[in-house]
């Protein structure tokens, strides 16, 4: 049992297994230099396995108060009180091996116990710590972070405890904003347990360069102690390589003790950079309507796809806009393209860019707009789509064909040529005017329509029903699905209990069920939540996905809804336009503006739709790709980048240490919040709406499809648990392609991400649901069920009292 004590000298942060994450982080910083931690013993996970384990093995109630009884062995009670000296004074505190770490910090789950005094004393406290593993907060914690119990063990650090003055805790990075470059510093009288369980309020300083630029009345501490805090923080942090969370004393001779140090799990990573300035970088998740991390594969293969090589951290990925903003043209570009689809990605620019001194000088130059620069004047002809679209099927096809018989290095040398074509096609200047007409054409009808007629957001109810939408089309598809199904109740009583799809065809109407899904898998089997991930699950490798958008359209819609609700939104465009341009007639120089005006709904209503194939293009070939894959490597290749795919075909194995480091890592990234907008200091700049005269309460989002709905908010994280109701608003962080045959069934949306163009407000619009866009936190500030009122012209949520 002796050799179940470590000396905290005697551990590093390698050795989390045995000392738990405290313990090993503690031993890390008695190995930097200038660094003092309280001497003291760790009592290992060997000792619990030992002595805990047996005493609960088959116990499932009551397992904190029978760790408490546990008999502590003889030997190991004699070398523990042979550790401890009588008079003094002990921390005793809990060190799970799932504690302090990068995607979880467990901090004040697991007890801690101070001025312990005597041998017996220390070992009734152990015991404690032990059992903590096991209550209530700990427990649903661990649930929380996906973390499995049973590969969870509890070690325990001793130490001497410290006569402090003052004590706290320091945060190498700001806590709100994230900035690299900004300490804060905290501190209460005495010991800090009260500071850290929030117990008493705390003075702060802030640390900024290397200079404290905060003002506390009658410090405890002086400038000179919080700077000497702020050095071996950013020593410490330097030594981890990460941010962290600092826990301090400092005694009566002014000796500044350390006493714990984890990582801080809410900042997300800054894009590595090499030269040494300012950057900023804006999301590319937030664009492209997911948020979520990619893994390695995916981020490869976006990389390849796209035009320029973008910035990557925490699994996203981010452009790097620091010099297109230094230019005045640039900025005045940029910020106004990226404002108009997203005001909070606008706002927090033209913050940074009003920053003195910060963005490097470059000389003015022309501004282009993505996907090139000026774009040329294109005919309002629809046979440009047609042909677009007709060329794009036809690389499609002649890609599976070419690609079928290649396997290992050649296969991989065909989808590396193949991704450069992809690319030429997605930003081909053709392509490009077709997209840019439909969008300026939409912008062109809400400016003027608002300034001659007052009409707010007009076009959103002239692209009803447009032809070409892809993505809107998939959508009413699925009702064909869901007639099908309606016919046979078997087969519905199967549906609302399926974990698998292999038994559908000895159900009754099942064979014509599996058929229609089939026929539905065969045109749009390719998409699925995450599409832009090339290593997520598609719709046409796990089909159940849809079965609760089926279920919902069977219970929702009466047969034949498809033509009927695509008729009736042409219908509402058709009407639209005709009141629109009657109105304009009877105005001063009134048939001048309504020619003006069809021509423009002409333009929207021929190329808008269109603006969602280049994205089904490319989706439906990284589908292709990955069948490909697949056939000779298992999933995981998808933690590899694309060139270390070559590396698995040269030498036939993957590496499953690297594999395992990238998986954890990834699972890491989930629980971070990707910035829309941030610095190479890691500073998060947060924009806001800058709007008056809405009502009290209300939460302020992007206006991005008209109109006012009342209805059940239906707060929903996956689609996979879309049980929607006809008159349902859905309320979610965000929406792709894949969530779409969902729009079929509801009567407004509210999402946390999203701008004018993304796809929520495209399918929003062309299916005439109000919609509010950007609406931060807005699946925490909703609870599901609570009735709500979308205002998807001006662009704000309520949520209505609860009638009397």
């Amino acid at each position: 049992m002796t050799s179940y004590l470590v000396d905290l000298t005697g551990l590093d942060r390698t050795q989390v297994a045995l000392a738990g994450g405290k313990g090993a982080h503690l031993g890390e910083l008695t190995r930097i230099e200038g660094v003092a931690v309280p001497p003291g013993f760790c009592v290992t996970t060997g000792a619990f396995h030992a002595i805990v384990t047996p005493a609960i093995d088959g116990l499932t109630t009551d397992l904190r108060r029978a760790v408490e009884a546990v008999p502590i062995p003889d030997d190991l009670a004699a070398a523990v009180a042979a550790r401890v000296e009588e008079g003094v004074a002990y921390a005793v505190r809990s060190s799970a091996t799932a504690e302090d770490l990068p995607s979880a910090s467990f901090a004040g789950q697991h007890d801690t116990f101070l001025d312990v005094v005597g041998a017996e004393a220390v070992l009734g406290h152990m015991r404690r710590c032990w059992a903590s593993l096991f209550t209530e907060r700990a427990v649903a914690y661990r649930r929380r972070n996906g973390i499995d119990d049973r590969v969870v063990d509890m070690a325990v650090v001793v130490q001497r405890m410290v006569h402090a003055r003052a004590s706290g805790v320091l945060f190498t990075a700001d806590p709100v904003t994230s900035h690299r470059g900004v300490t804060t510093v905290e501190a209460a009288p005495g010991l800090g347990e009260a500071l850290v369980s929030g117990r008493v309020n705390a003075e702060a300083h802030t640390v900024r360069d290397g200079a404290v630029v905060s003002t506390v009345e009658r410090p405890l501490l002086t400038a000179d102690e919080v700077l000497r805090l702020d050095g071996l923080g950013r020593r410490i942090e330097a030594h981890f390589g990460h941010p962290q969370d600092i826990e301090w004393c400092l005694d009566d001779d002014g000796r500044v003790w350390i006493v714990q140090s984890r990582p801080i799990t809410t900042v997300f990573p800054v894009p590595a950079n090499d030269d040494g300035g300012n950057h900023v970088y804006v999301s590319v998740g937030h664009q492209q309507m997911m948020t979520d991390p990619l893994k390695p594969l995916g981020l490869s293969f976006w990389q390849l796809t796209t035009p320029r090589p973008m910035a990557e951290a925490g699994g996203r990925l981010f452009v790097d806009v620091t010099r297109v903003l230094a230019t005045p043209t640039g900025r005045a570009g940029l910020i106004g393209a990226l404002g108009r689809s997203d005001p909070l990605i606008g706002d927090a620019l033209r913050t940074i860019a009003d920053r003195p001194g910060f963005l490097p000088s470059v000389p003015d130059e022309p501004w282009a707009p993505p996907g090139g620069g000026a774009q040329e004047p294109i005919a309002t002809d629809p046979a440009i789509v047609t042909d677009l679209i007709a060329r794009s099927e036809a690389a499609i096809a002649a890609v599976e064909r070419e690609i079928a018989g290649l396997s290992g290095a050649a296969l991989l040398d065909f989808i590396r040529a193949d991704l450069q074509d992809l690319r030429r096609v997605m930003f081909d200047p053709r392509s490009m005017r077709v997209v840019m007409a439909g969008m300026e054409a939409t912008w062109w009808l809400n400016d003027h329509l608002h300034e001659w007629l007052g009409e707010r957001n007009a076009a959103d109810r002239l692209t009803q029903s447009v032809p070409h939408n892809v993505t809107s089309e998939m959508g009413l598809a699925l009702l064909d699905v869901a007639d099908v199904v309606r016919r046979h109740p078997d087969v519905v009583a199967f549906l609302e209990n399926a974990d698998s799809l292999d038994d559908l065809p000895s159900v009754d109407g099942g064979p014509e069920t599996r058929d229609a899904i089939r026929s539905f898998l065969d045109r749009y089997g390719m998409r699925c939540v995450g599409e832009i991930d090339i290593t997520r699950p598609r719709w046409s490798e796990r089909p159940t996905a849809l079965v609760p958008l089926i279920l919902s359209n069977v219970r929702g819609f009466e047969p034949g809804a498809r033509a009927r609700l695509f008729a009736q939104g042409l219908r509402d465009a058709r009407e639209a336009e005709r009141d629109l341009l009657a109105r304009l007639r009877s105005q001063p120089d009134g048939e001048r503006k309504a020619r003006e005006t069809k021509e423009m709904i002409d333009r929207v209503r021929a190329f808008a739709g269109y603006r969602e194939y280049p994205k089904y293009h490319m989706v439906s070939l990284y589908s292709v790709y990955k069948r490909a894959l697949l056939r000779e490597h298992g999933e995981d290749i998808f933690y590899l980048t694309f060139d270390e795919l070559y590396d698995v075909v040269r030498t036939g194995r993957v590496d499953g240490r690297l594999v395992r480091e990238r998986r954890e890592a990834h699972a890491s990234y989930g629980a971070l919040t990707p910035p829309r907008v941030f610095t190479s200091d890691g500073e998060v700049v947060t924009g806001s709406y800058r709007r008056e005269g809405l009502p009290p309460g209300a939460l302020v989002g992007l206006a991005v499809s008209a109109g006012t709905v009342e209805g059940r908010a239906r707060v929903i994280a996956d689609l996979a648990d879309a049980d929607l109701e006809p008159g349902d608003i859905l309320v979610t962080a965000f929406t792709d392609p894949s969530w779409t045959p969902a729009f079929v069934s509801i009567a407004g949306l509210v999402t946390e991400v999203g701008g004018l163009m993304t796809h929520g407000a495209v399918i929003a619009r062309e299916y005439g649901l109000p919609a509010v866009v950007g609406v931060e936190r807005a699946t925490t500030l909703i609870r599901d069920g609570q009735r709500i009122r979308v205002d998807g012209t001006d662009g704000y949520v309520e949520v209505l009292p609860v009638p009397a």
